[in-house]
């Protein structure tokens, strides 16, 4: 299928030698599509590519410690910049020769380096030896958080259902909401890692962990804020981040009356658009045993909470709908959209360092860095995150003095700015129709 022309042919990339994403601009913007699309661009012959080379993954994704789905899912794409950003540990690299088939025929259809004297490089071999040297029982704090938000979340929806008088469960409604959409975003931290089971809370969302692990994880992550970040690709019209000349009034300055309602229905946009995938394909979405977790709330709602269950369901569908108003109020505010970062059309660095990339696309706030509870709350210690996504939360604050030693001997600077700032910014970058030169230093 062939791209958006309106959308290809007028929009000025920072990276013309690389292919328009395939199938980008369609009607349904989703995890399978983005893969379908990778496939088709990416030269890995139905195989997995890792720079130049063409490997089959097909025995070890059965016994890949991270887990079946990451390989599984990424067959007949290039995975260079997960496999190089997901593996702490060396052997992985040494170990890839054993399923080497062939050189790639085509060019890499990405712009990105990971030369062995570059800034990613360097700062990957000096972070590992800081993490031999840390306790392995850090993570345990990033999962006690975990647990004890779980725990505060389905009380206070429980709560909500128990009390009827309207203005104090509308309250605690909001509340239990709240405390959702932190439960949520401290799943965010689980679903880099290896499999395990805290990552499936965040399908109280109902986005399902296996759909944000590619939209995200794979995507997002990888490319922020480039062509191939569905991230920026999937709020397309309502919400433009990329300068273009296209842009028309509606474009630029209507999102600051409507956002919060975007916000809020969110969540209707994702239980509308799996159920007409459903309906177009004539078959039910692929079902997954951790599905079941987008229900544990108001199972327990409804059994504990002394309602009947159309109230137990209106009670929820409130509870739903504040939670995914602060979860996109936090998400989109978080790192990546204010007129000082990196978006795709701006004029790039001539390093095509990978990792000088996701920190011109990465904004931190001094706000929420330091509190590992804020941190795994409000995605804060973003650029690290972005840098090593595999590695939890709870490790990321000590990293910093050899970050920030890195940074300054390759002539990079870690941004840092405020909440408010970044809130207001992504308005402004909303406005921005002219590329710009970021400044590196």
């Amino acid at each position: 299928m062939a791209p958006n022309v309106q959308d290809s042919t007028e929009v000025k990339t920072s990276f013309p030698e690389l292919s328009y994403p395939t199938l980008r601009d369609g009607s349904v913007k989703n995890g399978d599509q983005w893969i379908r699309g990778k496939i088709i661009d990416d030269g890995a012959e139905g195989l997995w590519r890792v720079h130049d080379k063409i490997y089959d993954l097909s025995n070890f994704a059965k016994v890949h410690p991270g887990g079946e789905f990451w390989l599984k899912r990424t067959k007949g794409t290039d995975i260079t910049e997960a496999f190089e950003s997901h593996h702490m540990s060396s052997r992985p690299q040494s170990m890839l020769p054993k399923f080497y088939i062939k050189d790639a025929t085509t060019s890499r259809n990405s712009p990105f380096t990971f030369e062995s004297n570059g800034f990613y490089a360097v700062l990957r071999s000096r972070i590992r030896k800081e993490l031999k040297e840390l306790p392995k029982s850090l993570d345990e704090n990033s999962k006690g958080i975990m647990d004890a938000l779980v725990v505060v979340t389905i009380a206070m929806a429980v709560l909500a259902c128990r009390i009827n008088f309207l203005p104090v469960r509308i309250t605690l409604c909001i509340v239990a909401g709240l405390f959702q959409t932190w439960t949520v975003n401290c799943a965010h931290n689980f679903t880099h890692q290896k499999d395990n089971w805290r990552m499936y809370w965040f399908n109280l969302s109902f986005n399902p962990t296996r759909e944000w692990r590619i939209g995200h994880a794979l995507s997002h992550h990888m490319f922020p804020n480039t062509l191939l970040d569905q991230e920026i690709s999937v709020y397309e019209p309502y919400f433009m981040w990329l300068p273009r000349k296209s842009k028309n009034i509606f474009h630029r300055y209507a999102p600051r009356l409507y956002a919060a309602v975007v916000y809020a229905f969110i969540v209707d946009f994702i239980i509308l658009s799996r159920l007409m995938l459903a309906f177009t394909a004539r078959k039910l979405p692929g079902w997954h045993i951790e599905d079941l977790f987008s229900f544990i709330v108001p199972s327990v709602m409804y059994t504990f909470g002394g309602c009947k269950v159309l109230e137990t369901l209106l009670v929820w569908v409130g509870i739903l709908h504040a939670s995914s108003f602060f979860f996109t109020l936090i998400g989109l505010n978080a790192a990546h959209h204010h007129p000082d970062i990196f978006h795709d059309g701006d004029e790039h660095i001539s390093d095509r360092d990978w990792g000088l990339h996701q920190i011109e696309a990465v904004m931190d706030r001094v706000d929420v860095n330091g509190s590992l509870l804020l941190v795994l709350t409000n995605f804060g210690d973003h650029c690290l995150h972005h840098l090593f996504p595999a590695v939890d939360h709870a490790y990321l604050p000590k990293l910093y003095p050899v970050f920030w030693e890195t940074c300054k001997e390759f002539q990079t600077r870690h941004k840092i700015s405020t909440q408010l700032d970044l809130f207001l910014g992504q308005f402004q970058q909303m406005t921005r129709i002219e590329p710009k030169k970021i400044e590196r230093f």
